[in-house]
């Protein structure tokens, strides 16, 4: 196996290649997510240099601290959050990243918009669904996304593109997938960020556009 960023990647695209395939989806339309939480500067240069442009954070506060010099250098890299979004980090959040995954509730989808009328800045937007009701994980439950998609397009006037999930540990996650797959067919929603390094495939072949996955391409974090 090559240990290299290049060839970590090249290998994670192979097999979503494959998983693609397998199901008679185009790979083209499977977006790779470099997940960089908890990676320094020093960590991702070398997987932007090999040639990686979408990357994944958890962290509003996390991200400032390495990302706005990175972008600056790399004007072509896309960076997303994926993780929890608090409404004081509205404004942080819409100036440095491309695509928020994280919208869950209507203070939120309020939040982002007066800072998009503020700055004049759009990012791309889903929103996340808590597939396994998890009491302790952030997303709106199943049974409520379809109204809380309904008012950020109609009474916040946001454009979403799709869903978002992270399901629990412990349990089957295709069923999941096939989940939000269902929720985001019924919404004419495009875009499905689901699938991590050990379930990727997996969301692949359940549709998603795109796929979060840090440990296979920067290795164990410490």
């Amino acid at each position: 196996m090559n240990e290299t960023p290049r060839g970590r990647i090249e290998a994670v695209e192979a097999r979503i290649e494959a998983a693609a395939q397998r199901t008679g989806r185009d790979p083209a339309k499977v977006k790779l997510l470099a997940v960089s939480k908890t990676f320094g500067a020093e960590h991702i240069a070398p997987v932007i240099a090999a040639g990686q442009t979408r990357f994944g954070e958890n962290r509003v506060q996390e991200s400032l601290a390495k990302w706005p010099q990175l972008k600056t250098r790399h004007a072509d890299v896309e960076l997303h959050l994926i993780g929890p979004l608090q409404s004081n980090k509205a404004q942080d959040a819409v100036a440095l990243f491309d695509v928020i995954h994280t919208i869950d509730r209507p203070k939120i989808a309020g939040a982002i918009v007066r800072e998009i009328e503020r700055s004049g800045r759009t990012p791309r937007l889903l929103v996340q669904v808590n597939t396994g009701e998890e009491e302790q994980k952030a997303g709106v439950l199943p049974g409520n996304a379809d109204a809380l998609i309904k008012q950020c397009r109609d009474e916040f006037g946001l454009e979403i593109e799709g869903l978002m999930c992270i399901p629990p540990l412990d349990e089957e996650s295709s069923l999941h997938f096939a989940l939000l797959n269902k929720i985001a067919a019924r919404n004419d929603l495009p875009e499905l960020s689901m699938g991590m390094s050990a379930d990727y495939e997996n969301a692949v072949a359940l549709g998603a556009t795109y796929v979060r996955v840090g440990t296979a391409i920067f290795g164990p974090r410490g």
